[in-house]
């Protein structure tokens, strides 16, 4: 049968599907979602999780009663079927992660915890060397508080804030700072250095170190899953955009 559907006079048939999806930058959409089916197929749920996901999706898509649901039903084109599929989909790939991953957090963890980290810190940023090296020493002779230089003298928007920035991870700042603050103490203020266009000071105010808790490997998990579904998303555009579709379905 040729003709799939019909829309707003429009006959689209199965040939067309294809074209079509391309034209509207859609198939990596579509391809996205064959691969995480594919490999989330193995998995189930329990009733419980059935009935917990059903009751979520409901809530977030304000389907209240049978009247609503089919009114989905219809708008979406899917069967009540498909529609407890989609419902349990982000519990089979929570399992599909933890399964895959679950056991190698650790050491992912310990490779990144040097950019998990935290810190608070302040920056002067000038773009006269012999000016950053007075104020550097203005510091250290305590004549002025970094703060106090940081607002008269930084040229960046954290003058608006007496040089402070932070919290945040040590992926964060410029690489030579981060490098800079990983072998600092609190408090302690390093010699100008230039990055760029830009003379600056650094001072450490505060460590926190990341915790691998609940919150950290949920995000880890998605990270290696975001990176795995990345690999294989590459795999298939790199086939032959009509065939995609029939590879990555097999």
């Amino acid at each position: 049968m040729s003709e799939l559907l019909q829309v707003n006079g429009q006959t689209i048939a199965a040939k067309d599907i294809i074209p079509l999806l391309a034209g509207y930058q859609m198939l990596p959409h579509l391809w996205r979602e064959i691969v995480i089916d594919q490999a989330i197929a193995p998995f189930t749920c329990t009733p419980e999780e059935k009935d917990f996901g059903y009751q979520q999706f409901c809530a977030q898509n304000q389907i209240n009663s049978e009247a609503t649901q089919q009114a989905w039903l219809a708008h979406h084109g899917m069967t009540l079927e498909q529609l407890e599929a989609l419902a349990t989909r982000s519990i089979r790939i929570d399992k599909f992660k933890q399964e895959t991953w679950g056991h190698k957090l650790e050491s992912y963890y310990l490779s990144r915890k040097s950019q998990l980290d935290k810190v608070v810190y302040s920056l002067i940023r000038i773009k006269d060397m012999g000016l950053a090296q007075e104020l550097y020493f203005r510091i250290k002779e305590g004549e002025q508080s970094f703060g106090e230089v940081a607002k008269t003298y930084s040229q960046g928007p954290e003058a608006q804030t007496n040089g402070l920035i932070g919290m945040v991870e040590m992926s964060t700042p410029n690489p030579a700072v981060a490098r800079l603050l990983s072998l600092s103490q609190p408090g302690q203020v390093h010699p100008p250095i230039v990055i760029g266009e830009w003379v600056v000071i650094v001072q450490m105010e505060q460590f926190v170190p990341s915790q691998l808790d609940e919150a950290m490997q949920q995000r880890l998990l998605n990270e290696l899953f975001a990176g795995w579904l990345q690999e294989q998303l590459a795999a298939v555009s790199s086939a032959n955009p009509l065939n995609a579709l029939n590879t990555t379905a097999k």
